[in-house]
């Protein structure tokens, strides 16, 4: 359906973006918005426009507004949970491999957010009905810790320590080959990939993106372990940018060549979140939480030696 708008005094000066985010129902989001107006479906005076551009009096705001999706009902379920730590505030749980965090339109049953609404009975509400509680995320193969938060004032908290980059993010990773540099940095901006929307790639413009990291055991010249620590978090920003200086994470469907990897007992990409640290909400103390490595990865390096 589209409707127009038309710009009075009191938004004269305003963002495009924060205008149409007023007008449009509730459900959208400004996220949603900004996608919108890059993609022309929002336009001034018939013209395109960026999200930061700033309206004038008596311009004409047309926006194409989506119908609103299907109401999603997530329930409860009784997935076992690997508590690293809980209280009244947060959980910390150790993510499996293959768990996807919250549910999706095409599933909402077996991930992380099911489980928890069963564990913990006051998640509801905080953070949406598809996404309660959470504040970052681990892509559906990685394992690893993963921080929840139970009330607003640790969902709050949670999210501007992730945003202004308070918290420390630290992985292994097994890749392929071995590295020159046993200790960098990768600086490379990240974006959505402009052909295959599914996959994010360095993108000269794109998001500031920078990882760190230092090869702590060498396979012979088949792969590395590294030790990895994210400045920024981008989706998908391990896995695109060792494969964007050759040496993509093995098991890695995406990036990799993951038939190659099979033969190490590799069945998805080798990626764990093995510690977080972060400031606790209520007390404010620093806290890091660790997850042990998993099984899968331990035998991805025993065959590893083995060649």
């Amino acid at each position: 359906m589209e409707e127009s708008f038309l710009v009075t005094n009191r938004e004269n000066g305003w963002r495009l973006d924060k205008f149409v985010v007023e007008k449009v129902p509730d459900w959208i989001s400004r996220t949603y918005v900004q996608k919108a107006i890059k993609q022309g479906q929002i336009i001034v005076n018939g013209d395109l426009k960026k999200p930061s551009y700033k309206i004038k009096n008596g311009e004409v705001i047309t926006i194409e507004v989506p119908d609103k999706p299907p109401s999603i009902e997530v329930l409860p379920e009784d997935i076992p949970l690997d508590v690293i730590y809980e209280d009244k505030d947060i959980i910390v749980v150790n993510k499996p491999p293959f768990m996807i965090v919250h549910p999706v339109v095409n599933k909402v049953t077996g991930t992380l957010v099911n489980a928890l609404l069963y564990h913990c009975t006051d998640l509801q509400g905080i953070g949406g009905e598809l996404r309660p509680g959470i504040v970052h995320r681990l892509d559906k193969n990685t394992s690893g810790v993963i921080v929840v938060a139970k009330n607003d004032l640790a969902h709050q908290s949670l999210s501007k320590q992730f945003k202004d980059r308070k918290t420390k993010k630290t992985y292994i990773a097994l890749i392929k080959g071995v590295l020159k540099k046993k200790n960098g940095e990768i600086n490379a901006p990240l974006a959505r990939h402009p052909k295959i929307k599914i996959k994010m790639a360095v993108v000269p413009g794109g998001k500031e993106s920078i990882t760190l990291y230092k090869i702590i055991k060498e396979f012979k010249d088949i792969a590395s372990l590294a030790w990895i620590n994210l400045k920024t978090g981008r989706t998908h920003q391990i896995r695109v940018h060792f494969k964007y200086i050759g040496h993509p994470l093995l098991g890695d469907e995406v990036y990799g060549k993951p038939d190659e990897d099979h033969k190490y007992g590799i069945e998805r990409q080798m990626l764990h979140a093995l510690r977080l640290g972060l400031y606790h909400p209520r007390t404010n103390k620093w806290m890091e939480f660790v997850a042990p490595i998993p099984d899968d990865f331990k035998t991805a390096m025993i065959n590893l030696r083995k060649e």
